[in-house]
């Protein structure tokens, strides 16, 4: 049996792209519409975080970031017990996408590692792609339900009225979550959620990145969580949407591909 360590290394190899390769973009671009992610290295400085960053997407801002439309994500021993800031301590995040309270999440996420904790501190990624099949297979009652239009309200104050998984005209699925106290359910889903948690905890893989690594992931595609951890984990993130077409969502397996159509299209 493969150990925690080895399973996070073939993780890391099976999707990396050297960004100092000729037409590393347009491998990074087909790429992310084949499987939505991206493993990266080389990336020690925040310069060249940026420089990456800006050549794979349009950088949005983010209330927590710096003018230059990146955010340091880090212990800052006064947030973590703040409605919507637990990335900014030190204690287990659960899977989610970012931007789950905007109208329309950006596509893309840029996550680089600058210093490794001492101890924890682990990535946990989960494919929506595969969630929603396993839903689909297990528990269809509740992978119908979690399509159903505005049974979830992520967000402050009014919040953003929407659904985990969205299904489009054309077929294909973005899926949309937080799972801290800033996300309310319609009794719709409720009773369905232990099933949407089993379901992403089955499809997690591990990634433990060292300084200068870092992941690029289809923000409507890719789920990611993290564990506690300790010491002085530094990373630094970019949200933004793709220079290169990308295809909203993901085409889903065939067995879940018959699941109703949302009646509203992603906001």
């Amino acid at each position: 049996m493969l150990d925690a360590s080895a399973i996070s290394e073939t993780l890391f190899v099976d999707h990396y792209v050297n960004i100092r390769a000729p037409h590393a973009g347009d491998v990074i671009a087909a790429q992310l519409r084949k499987t939505g992610l991206v493993t990266l290295d080389g990336l020690l400085t925040r310069q060249q975080v940026l420089e990456c960053a800006s050549r794979l997407m349009v950088i949005a801002p983010h209330p927590h970031g710096a003018p230059d439309g990146l955010t340091l994500i880090q212990d800052t021993g006064s947030h973590a017990h703040r409605s919507g800031f637990a990335g900014l301590g030190n204690g287990e995040l659960r899977a989610h996408t970012e931007r789950s309270s905007a109208p329309r999440p950006p596509r893309l996420l840029l996550l680089v590692c600058l210093q490794p904790a001492s101890a924890g501190g682990e990535t946990l990624l989960a494919d929506g792609r595969d969630v929603h099949a396993r839903l689909a297979d297990e528990n269809r009652e509740a992978a119908v339900a979690l399509c159903r239009p505005r049974t979830a309200c992520f967000g402050a104050g009014a919040g953003h009225a929407a659904q985990v998984f969205t299904v489009q005209a054309d077929g294909r699925v973005a899926v949309r979550l937080r799972q801290d106290g800033l996300a309310r359910w319609s009794p719709i889903v409720q009773p369905h959620l232990p099933a949407l948690r089993s379901a992403i905890a089955d499809s997690q893989q591990r990634l433990t990145l060292r300084a200068g690594q870092g992941y690029l992931l289809d923000n409507h595609r890719w789920l990611h969580a993290r564990t506690r951890f300790a010491g002085d984990r530094r990373l630094l993130r970019a949200l933004g949407d793709p220079s290169s077409a990308l295809p909203d969502g993901f085409d889903p397996h065939p067995a879940a591909a018959v699941l109703p159509r949302t009646s509203e299209p992603v906001s």
